[in-house]
């Protein structure tokens, strides 16, 4: 840089992290990309001059693209202790992380910090092949040039086929109508629902956890989350009935939005299956719960409603047409030491259940080896006993344990130990990817609800970056609502699981 130049520009990998006291390691020269594939870049700038000044990017190139910022969220509790020298930072502070959209490609220039610009590069068929050239000027408020890099981008004429891989980020609407107040199953709420399901299908997410009841997930005892039940029941002198318009509602909604497979959401308390989940009900004309922490599992009201409910549940799905798409869960994560407790449960569902599916996240190869779970999502520092066996329907998961020599996506980490992910579940040839934070807005065990643009780590309990992949946005409008945790908009495990395998058809 020359003494009389202010800004300092490079054209940055997309899987940098721009830290403002840090000058970036990556130079991008040259992207590839193929059709239906969205190529992101960055251009990392630093200011050298005293006094606010405002900026402008313009971008000159043929092919589509979107700018925005990268911006830094507070980070507490950046790492587990238990970990490896893999991590980029350990100590709290400001990361990048956060992709917010740019007025007319406005900027404001900080003195002697680094800071980026996210490009996205959106490819489709009509886009022809061959190379381009992207090129990124950044002015004053004068109009005066500052700084300019450059990227070379090939296009590839080829798309990569359509995959089975199911992938599914739990998707959790209590949250959505807690952070912005709207009454539950309001014709505002199915609105901010639509969005953030829309928002999930275009990262590559196909499957979509179902609150048939209010998830019996990351509550302490005895807590309760914000209702979300989409089945209606009602109690008439002791007899159940029940209504699924919400459930159809929301089915209808899930597919025009690109979801394919619905998971059923646990119908047994997580970590220990012990209790029913939080059931409200319309009894007898006055609306109370009727089941949740001070209901037994089994043996006892709980067992004589899922008697009830499950077969009209199961005639309904069959009549949505979605059936066969269908994950039915007993318990999230249960121990070996509840191997018997699992299986008291499974013997209670079973028979409403013959013929669908059953899936359930968990590292003990016992549960599978009694037949206790069809589909195990393994947590992927746990596989190795799943994977000797070579159990045809494994699916993989990471959470907050998951730090340490595996991927995972916590906000400390370089961004290739979340991308590889795709490549491992290639070489696994793993059926399905879970994960349990798309949108969780709350402290650890829901305690409270916490606003994720200041609290990203539940309240110091979990890495940042485990608990959602998209921040909520202050309008309603889908273009500015969203800004995209950039590792998701990178992973695209859709992509990565076939790279190799399709990669001769790629060069033809």
């Amino acid at each position: 840089m020359g003494s009389d130049q202010l800004l300092e520009v490079k054209c940055l990998d997309s899987l940098e992290k721009v830290f403002p006291d840090e000058k970036p390691r990556e130079q991008q020269e040259r992207i590839t990309v193929l059709w239906g594939e969205t190529a992101s870049f960055q251009v990392g700038y630093k200011f050298h001059s005293d006094g606010y000044y405002l900026g402008k990017v313009v971008v000159e190139t043929e092919l589509p693209y979107r700018i925005r910022k990268v911006s830094h969220v507070p980070v507490n509790y950046p790492s587990p202790r238990d970990r490896d020298v893999n991590y980029l930072r350990t100590t709290s502070g400001l990361y990048p992380d956060l992709l917010e959209d740019i007025s007319e490609g406005e900027i404001i220039l900080v003195r002697d910090q680094w800071h980026s610009i996210w490009i996205d590069l959106e490819i489709n068929n009509k886009v022809t092949k061959g190379n381009y050239l992207v090129r990124v000027f950044i002015y004053d408020e004068t109009e005066k040039l500052l700084g300019q890099t450059s990227t070379n981008v090939e296009i590839i004429a080829a798309e990569l086929p359509e995959l089975s891989i199911k992938h599914t980020e739990w998707f959790y609407a209590d949250c959505l109508a807690d952070y912005y107040n709207v009454e539950v199953f309001s014709a505002e709420h199915w609105m901010i629902i639509e969005e953030f399901m829309k928002a999930a299908t275009q990262r590559k997410c196909n499957t979509i956890l179902t609150p048939i009841f209010t998830p019996p997930l990351d509550t302490y005892i005895p807590g309760e989350r914000t209702t979300v039940q989409l089945v209606k029941v009602i109690v008439r002198s002791g007899k159940y009935f029940f209504r699924f318009e919400d459930l159809e509602k929301w089915v209808n909604l899930a597919h025009q939005c690109g979801f394919e497979f619905f998971e059923i959401s646990h119908l047994f308390t997580q970590w220990g299956i012990k209790a029913a989940p939080k059931i409200m009900a319309d009894v007898d004309g006055t609306y109370k719960r009727i089941f949740g922490w001070d209901t037994p599992a089994t043996g006892g009201i709980y067992e004589d409603f899922l008697k009830a409910f499950l077969p009209e549940l199961t005639k309904e799905l069959k009549r949505l047409g979605i059936a066969e798409n269908c994950y039915f869960h007993i318990s999230d994560e249960p121990g070996e030491h509840m191997l018997h407790d699992y299986m008291k449960a499974k013997e209670v569902v079973a028979p409403y259940l013959e013929g669908f599916h059953m899936l359930d996240a968990l590292s003990e190869y016992s549960f599978y080896e009694d037949g206790l779970v069809e589909v195990p999502a393994c947590a992927i520092d746990r596989m190795e006993p799943f994977l000797e066996k070579k159990v045809p329907n494994l699916w993989g998961y990471y959470c907050c344990a998951q730090g340490k020599k595996v991927s995972n996506r916590f906000m400390a980490m370089p961004s290739y130990r979340n991308r590889i992910l795709g490549i491992q579940i290639y070489l696994h040839e793993l059926k399905g990817f879970l994960h349990w934070g798309y949108n969780f807005y709350n402290s650890i065990l829901s305690r409270r609800h916490i606003d994720p643009y200041r609290v990203t780590d539940c309240d110091f309990a979990m890495p940042s970056g485990d608990s959602f992949l998209v921040y909520p946005g202050k309008d309603k409008n889908p273009k500015n609502r969203f800004v995209l945790w950039y590792y998701m908009k990178r992973c695209q495990i859709y992509v990565q699981c076939i790279c190799l395998k399709h990669w001769q058809i790629v060069k033809q």
